[in-house]
């Protein structure tokens, strides 16, 4: 256990804009079914819980019922596919690696905590060369469990060698500010991300509607260590 700050961030809508190629992917496996594709803008707010209820709600979307077993099919090819194309046009968010650099350089380490899968997390962030920033990346599939459950909070920072006392949290959906509260830990909740429910009405601590605002809004929750 080390004495530093650190900033755990959720990945789909927080640290990057990876719904062009989610919903490239969701509609290559809609198509494949004879399914309409679902548009981009609308088709947003269905991400943040992992790629199966991706698919369900594609469906839902569509009117369309399946079983379990077909529902995993499509998940599987869907997973395939989006592997194959996890970074053609995904990128960090805009202010994403100044913020970075300022955070670093004030002494604060990072983490992911993510629902997606975390060999598809890590092959992402390795993909836009982000993956050195982080000193642990964590998926729904890493400890068993899933975001609002507060163990994957939990063991994420005790994976990147921190301690929960000197924890936040950043995130853009439910589940985030939820395994915040959870693990009692303060969460600044972001604008520019993925949800149902308005992230203003999930009353996070604080809330940025760009990156050049977290420095700032990280050092009112979690001070930088000096020791």
């Amino acid at each position: 256990m080390h004495d530093f700050p650190l900033i755990v961030f959720d990945l789909d809508g927080t640290l990057v804009d990876t719904a062009p190629d989610l919903i490239s992917a969701l509609n290559w496996v809609l198509a494949r079914e004879g399914l309409a594709p679902v548009p981009l803008e609308s088709a947003r707010k269905m991400i943040g819980q992992g790629a199966r209820r991706l698919i369900e709600r594609g469906l839902e979307a569509e009117g369309r019922e399946m079983s379990m077993a077909d529902v995993t099919r499509l998940t599987s090819d869907f997973i395939d596919y989006y592997a194959e194309h996890i970074a053609d046009d995904s990128k960090p968010f805009d202010g994403l690696i100044a913020a970075l650099d300022e955070l670093e350089a004030s002494g604060y380490r990072f983490a992911v905590c993510t629902n997606k899968l975390e060999w598809l997390s890590k092959r992402l962030l390795e993909q836009l060369r982000l993956t050195e920033r982080f000193a642990a990346i964590c998926g729904a599939d890493t400890f068993g469990v899933a975001k609002p459950d507060p163990v994957i909070l939990q063991q994420t920072v005790a994976k990147a060698g921190g301690r929960m006392s000197a924890v936040v949290m950043v995130g853009d959906a439910g589940p985030d500010i939820g395994v915040a509260r959870r693990a009692s830990v303060p969460v600044i909740g972001v604008e520019f991300g993925y949800t149902d429910v308005p992230i203003a009405e999930l009353k996070p601590d604080l809330l940025i509607g760009h990156f050049r605002d977290l420095p700032a809004a990280v050092a009112r929750l979690l001070p930088a260590m000096t020791s």
